[in-house]
C-alpha cells in the first residue's frame, strides 16, 4: 500500500479532516442527549415510573450483548461505513416516531421498540467510532483527537439536555424526538465529505468467519504487553466509578438535605474538571509518561470520590467533585489515547468493543449493587469501597512495567 503522509504533520485542531469529523462527532452527541431525554419524558407520560424504567432499560440489553460482534464488523466492513450507517438509521427511526408521535398515540410499545433499535445500534457505532480517528489523523496526533473528542462529548452531554427540555417544551416529545433526527442527519454530510486512510492490514481482518475475528482479535488483546492490563484498567475504574456518580450522589444530596439542585452543582463541578482534562490533552497533544500520569491521576482521583462522602457542605463537595472530575477525566484520557496509539488499527473496533463493554455493558450491572449496599451500610462505607476499587485499578497501572511506562508518541 502507498500511504502519502504530509510533512511535518498538521495539528489535528487544524486539520480539516479532523474538524469535519469532530463536528459530525458533536451533531451525533447532541443527537444522543436530545433523544434520550425526549425518550425518558415520552416514557413517564405514557406510563408509570416502572414502565418507564424498563423502556430506559430496553436498550442496554442488545448494547452489552451484540458490542464485541460490531467490533468485528467496524474491523471487517470499515469504521466508516459503519458510522455512516448508524447515525442514518438512527435519524430514520427517530425522525419515524417523531412523525407517529404527531399524528397518533403509539404507547409504550413504540418508545420500546425504537430503544431496542437504538440499542442494537449502538452496539455497532462504538467500536466503529473508536476505530475511526487512526483512519483520519496521523499516529502523533491522536493524543489530541482524543481531548478533542472529549470536548465534544461533554458540549454535547451539557448542551444537550437543555435543547432537549426546550423542544419538549414547545412542541412535547414528537418535536424534540424529530429535533434529534435531524441532528443525527447533519452528521452524515461532514462524515461522507471525509477522506479515510486505507490501512495495510484492513483485507486481512476481513478473512475467514466473523468468530474467528472475534477469537482473534481477543487473543492479540490478551497478548499485547499494554493493552491486556489497560482494559483491566478500564473495568476497575468504571465499576468504582460510576455507580458512587449515578446512584449515590442521588442519595448523598438527599441525605445532606442538597436536593435537586445540589446533584446539578456537583455534576457541573465533575463536568468542568473532566472537559478542563480533555482541553489540557487537546491543546498540548500528550502528556510525558502518561501511563505513569494515568496511574497516579487514577489513584487520586480514587481518593478524592472517598472524599464525597464526608463532605457536608455544597460548595466543598462540588469542589471536590471538580478534582474528581479534573482526575479522573485525565486519566480516561489518557487510557483512551494509549489505545489508540498501541493498538494495531486493523484491531482497532474489537479492543474498543472490549472497552466499551467494560464500561457500556459490565459496569452498568453496580447500579442495582450500589443501592442495596447503601441500603445495608450507608454511603460513607460504599463510598470507601468504590474509592478503593479506584485506587486499585490505579496501582494496576504503575505495577505493570509496560503499561507504567507507556509513552504517547511526540506531536
Amino acid at each position: 500500500m502507498t500511504a502519502t503522509v504530509e510533512a511535518p504533520s498538521r495539528p489535528a485542531h487544524r486539520d480539516p479532516q479532523v474538524l469535519r469529523w469532530l463536528g459530525a462527532h458533536t451533531a451525533s452527541t447532541l443527537g444522543d442527549s436530545v433523544y434520550h431525554l425526549a425518550l425518558s419524558w415520552a416514557a413517564v407520560s405514557s406510563g408509570t415510573p416502572a414502565q418507564a424504567g424498563l423502556v430506559m432499560a430496553v436498550s442496554a440489553v442488545p448494547r452489552a450483548l451484540l458490542m464485541l460482534g460490531g467490533g468485528v464488523v467496524a474491523d471487517r466492513l470499515g469504521p466508516r461505513r459503519v458510522v455512516i450507517a448508524s447515525d442514518a438509521v438512527r435519524a430514520l427511526v427517530v425522525l419515524g416516531l417523531a412523525a407517529t408521535l404527531f399524528l397518533a398515540s403509539p404507547g409504550l410499545w413504540a418508545l420500546a421498540a425504537v430503544a431496542l433499535v437504538f440499542g442494537t445500534v449502538d452496539a455497532l457505532f462504538l467500536p466503529a467510532v473508536g476505530a475511526l480517528p487512526p483512519r483520519i489523523a496521523d499516529r502523533d496526533q491522536l493524543a489530541r483527537v482524543q481531548g478533542m473528542r472529549g470536548i465534544s462529548h461533554r458540549a454535547g452531554a451539557v448542551l444537550g439536555a437543555p435543547l432537549g427540555g426546550l423542544a419538549v417544551a414547545v412542541g412535547g416529545p414528537a418535536t424534540a424526538f424529530g429535533f434529534a433526527g435531524v441532528l443525527f442527519a447533519l452528521s452524515l454530510p461532514l462524515l461522507s465529505a471525509l477522506r479515510f486512510r486505507p490501512l495495510p492490514t484492513a483485507e486481512e481482518a476481513r478473512e475467514g468467519a466473523a468468530l474467528r475475528d472475534l477469537v482473534d482479535g481477543l487473543r492479540y488483546l490478551r497478548g499485547h504487553r499494554v493493552l491486556g492490563p489497560l482494559m483491566v484498567v478500564v473495568l476497575l475504574g468504571d465499576l468504582g466509578f460510576v455507580g458512587p456518580l449515578n446512584v449515590g450522589l442521588a442519595v448523598l444530596s438527599e441525605q445532606r438535605g442538597w436536593g435537586a439542585s445540589g446533584i446539578g452543582w456537583i455534576l457541573a463541578g465533575f463536568g468542568a474538571g473532566a472537559g478542563a482534562a480533555s482541553l489540557l490533552l487537546a491543546v498540548r497533544g500528550r502528556v510525558p509518561r502518561a501511563g505513569a500520569v494515568s496511574g497516579w491521576t487514577m489513584t487520586a482521583g480514587a481518593v478524592a470520590i472517598g472524599a464525597l462522602a464526608f463532605t457536608p457542605h455544597l460548595p466543598v463537595a462540588a469542589v471536590v467533585a471538580l478534582a474528581v472530575g479534573l482526575l479522573a477525566g485525565l486519566s480516561g484520557a489518557l487510557c483512551n489515547a494509549l489505545v489508540q496509539t498501541e493498538c494495531d488499527p486493523a484491531y482497532l473496533g474489537r479492543v474498543t468493543a472490549v472497552s466499551g463493554l467494560a464500561s457500556l455493558g459490565i459496569a452498568p450491572l453496580s447500579f442495582p449493587v450500589t443501592g442495596a449496599a447503601i441500603d445495608l451500610w450507608g454511603t460513607g462505607p460504599v463510598f470507601a469501597v468504590s474509592a478503593s476499587v479506584c485506587a486499585l485499578a490505579g496501582v494496576h497501572t504503575l505495577a505493570v512495567p509496560a503499561l507504567r511506562r507507556a509513552e504517547l508518541p511526540t506531536p
